[in-house]
């Protein structure tokens, strides 16, 4: 009884507890968006505030740093602590997701020590994190000119001489990538494009599905992150979806303000439809948080103003109110990983955002798309976590474009936090990217108004001469980038094709080797004999083997390098020296058996050697997860 009085007492301390009243219906929530130009009454965001003069370090606050770190601590030890005696605050978290939630929470009371430079330094931190593995990454530089844009950005467009540069890059899987390469080698050979794209029914739907295009538009509050800081997105969609991905680097705020991050996302959006004559249905916006809410507003823009729009759009997230009105805002706080946003205008990313035109600018519905109309979209796949302070919002964005006539496929996963897309150790996020391989490949094809073309022969050699130059680079299978020229990596990708890895060894079709790796060391069950798996397996004749190969990649040496003061042996090791005692059969599993309990996502101790080995195995060459 003492130890559930404890419980209430830390859960109680550590969440919001609204009175419970009656919600009122989606439709009545909606009326207050209906109206571009009319602040909600719900609204959390000090409309007064305006743009500050900068970040000033007084020496007298220095010691406002130590007392920072104490405190992050000291309320992180506490809440590990508490996972292990009183269980995780949310019933599927792992020890992963308590530590993240913990480190922040009630971030934004502290954005007083830091400026827009240190923000962006420390989002910017990754070296401990390996990168999704098996893919090809072609930076790209190229001009914006003028293309006589209608609308908003009218402009915005006569500004331009064709001097300003924007940067991008292409993100393709290997397996694609290789596919390609077989392709217009073949139609070299053959000398007739429409011969080859005519041979065989399978090869026209095999030419139609690698026809794909996803220009995906990184989040990070409209003033922080990139293109590179977001591969652990873009490089498993790529990969799952079977697409070719052009992801985006927009201008950041403060430096330029709305709508100069919509009119980079435009130019690149025209870039690739006019200049790399990339059919309009083949494209597919992809976006995460800020850049969901570009995405949503690049199709309104386009529907605006007469433009073609593209034949879907992916949205991970969305921030689609500005004014903060929604109730998530509160009864998820204590549980996101965003920080709301604090009472001062110093780092707020609406301020940062809007500038001084935050007063006509915030409900407008390219800035806040909650408040537009969706009528005439394309189909949209939208997916947000349950615990996350933007749910209530992406509920309405859902509800409003399906009364709209727009076909909104909405997934809410339980427990998940903002953006948990970019969270391998996740078990839900290779659920959604499978979610995003089934809508793209299949359910888009089925109800987008015009049907994806294959690319012909021209559009081809705009793509190849875009990707493939000096500035490729690979992603190896253990997460690791190499600077590899072109020509370098057509010998490395020939040498690949004729040495026969362990992986294809496996399987003639092997699921991507991004995901999480599922060691099942099955027991024998009561009786004695070997219990059956439960989930779909592939059988390991050389355990060892897949071991060795998990504890010697780089990521997991690099890791287990930083982590060596917590234990003097690796958990792979062990597996390896106890290997005939311990286990009779070894299988690969590509998913868990069931989900998570709660008293098992609680664990008896902090094993910080097996959290490294199961992170680094995430993009082991060896590790599998579903077919694509």
């Amino acid at each position: 009884m003492f130890r559930d009085s404890l419980r209430l007492l830390y859960h109680g301390s550590n969440a919001s507890s609204p009175v419970v009243t009656k919600k009122p219906s989606a439709v009545a929530l909606l009326q207050e968006f209906d109206s571009p130009g009319v602040f909600p009454a719900s609204a959390r965001l000090d409309r007064s505030l305006r743009t500050t003069n900068g970040f000033t370090m007084k020496v007298w606050d220095a010691w406002k740093y130590p007392a920072f770190a104490f405190n992050k601590a000291s309320s992180l030890a506490f809440d590990v602590i508490s996972h292990h005696v009183w269980g995780p605050r949310r019933k599927s978290w792992g020890i992963e997701m308590t530590i993240l939630s913990s480190l922040m929470r009630d971030v934004s009371r502290h954005s007083a020590l830091a400026d827009i430079a240190m923000v962006r330094k420390a989002m910017s931190i990754g070296g401990l994190v390996p990168l999704p593995s098996d893919a090809l990454v072609t930076p790209v530089t190229f001009r914006v000119r003028k293309r006589n844009l209608r609308g908003m950005l009218e402009a915005c467009d006569a500004m331009e001489d064709g001097k300003r540069e924007l940067s991008g890059e292409w993100i393709i899987g290997k397996r694609l990538w290789q596919s390609l390469q077989s392709d217009y080698k073949s139609t070299r050979r053959t000398g007739e494009w429409d011969s080859f794209v005519d041979q065989t029914k399978i090869d026209y739907d095999s030419r139609k599905g690698q026809s794909r295009i996803i220009l995906y538009i990184h989040g990070g509050a409209y003033y922080s992150s990139s293109a590179a800081a977001q591969r652990t997105l873009t490089i498993p969609l790529s990969k799952y979806t079977n697409a070719r991905v052009f992801a985006i680097d927009y201008r950041l705020a403060p430096e330029t303000i709305f709508p100069g991050q919509l009119h980079d996302v435009v130019s690149t959006y025209f870039r690739l439809t006019d200049d790399l004559r990339v059919p309009p249905e083949n494209l597919v916006v992809a976006g995460d948080s800020a850049g969901g809410a570009l995405g949503l507003a690049l199709l309104l823009y386009l529907r605006d103003n007469g433009y073609t729009l593209p034949g879907g759009a992916m949205l991970f997230s969305p921030w689609v109110d500005l004014t903060l009105s929604c109730e998530s805002w509160d009864t998820n706080a204590a549980y996101d990983i965003i920080p709301t946003p604090g009472p001062t205008a110093h780092l707020h990313p609406v301020i940062m955002y809007l500038g001084d035109t935050l007063e006509q600018s915030i409900t407008h519905p390219y800035a806040s798309p909650l408040f537009g109309k969706f009528d005439g979209l394309p189909p949209m796949l939208i997916q947000c976590g349950e615990a996350e302070v933007l749910h209530d919002e992406i509920v309405l964005l859902s509800h409003k474009a399906s009364l709209a006539g727009v076909q909104v496929q909405l997934e809410t996963y339980e427990d998940a936090i903002h953006v948990f897309q970019a969270f391998p150790f996740l078990n839900v996020a290779t659920t959604a990217f499978v979610s995003c391989r089934e809508f793209v490949r299949h359910r888009l094809p089925c109800i987008q108004s015009h049907s994806p073309q294959v690319l012909d022969s021209d559009t081809e050699i705009c793509l190849e001469n875009d990707t493939d130059n000096d500035n490729v680079r690979v992603v190896r299978g253990d997460g690791v980038e190499t600077n590899l020229g072109w020509q370098e990596v057509q010998e490395q990708m020939a040498r690949e094709n004729n040495d026969r890895s362990y992986e294809a060894q496996l399987s003639s079709a092997v699921p991507p080797s991004w995901g999480r790796t599922w060691l099942d060391l099955e027991t024998p069950n009561s009786s004695g004999s070997q219990a059956e798996p439960t989930t779909p397996c592939v059988t390991v004749t050389d355990p060892s083997r897949v071991l060795r190969r998990v504890a010697s990649t780089p990521a997991l040496r690099r890791m287990q390098s930083a982590l060596s003061v917590f234990s003097e042996r690796s958990v792979a090791s062990q597996y390896l020296e106890d290997w005939p005692a311990r286990r009779k059969k070894f299988t690969l599993s590509p998913t868990p058996t069931r989900p998570s309990s709660p008293s098992e996502s609680s664990h008896p101790h902090i094993n910080i050697p097996a959290l490294a080995t199961s992170w680094a195995a995430m993009t082991s060459v060896a590790s599998t997860a579903y077919l694509v």
